[in-house]
């Protein structure tokens, strides 16, 4: 997502935003992400379709399974990668070139947010700051970066 916003006193600051399939690794997450492998992620769901394959093959042939039972199994199998791609975190970067008159230096400020939809509402809260102010909030997500 690019997003072009000009600033009150001039100058023209480009919003953009990536997907980030891995984390960002900060001094803070440094001391658990020690953990490993997927290894035992690809164990559970191994057993977990083991244990599927079991329960159908050993179902009787008089039984009849309700369509709700198979639409409440699909919904629960399907929620976990859901919830993970729709909380994957942005990264979001606000950066300037400066004024032409070089009163103003070039910026950058770095930041990350978590969620799809809270991506679009930061990248048009930290817009508006922008036009209002010259600048992205301090206690918004954003940091300036050297």
């Amino acid at each position: 997502m690019n997003r072009l916003v000009h600033g009150a006193d001039g100058r023209e600051w480009v919003l953009r935003s990536q997907l980030e399939w891995r984390p960002p690794a900060t001094a803070d997450d440094f001391e658990h992400d020690v953990a490993g492998s997927h290894t035992p992620g690809i164990a559970m769901l191994f057993v977990t379709v083991v244990l599927a394959v079991v329960l159908v093959v050993w179902m009787p042939e008089d039984v009849v399974v309700p369509s709700w039972v198979l639409l409440a199994l699909l919904l629960i199998v399907i929620f976990f990668p859901l919830r993970w791609i729709l909380r994957r975190p942005w990264t979001v970067v606000a950066e300037t070139e400066g004024d032409p008159t070089g009163e103003r230096p070039s910026e950058r400020w770095v930041g990350t947010v978590r969620g799809m939809f809270t991506v679009r509402g930061e990248m048009s809260r930290i817009a508006k700051t922008i036009q209002k102010h010259s600048l992205p909030d301090f206690d918004g997500p954003l940091h300036p970066v050297e």
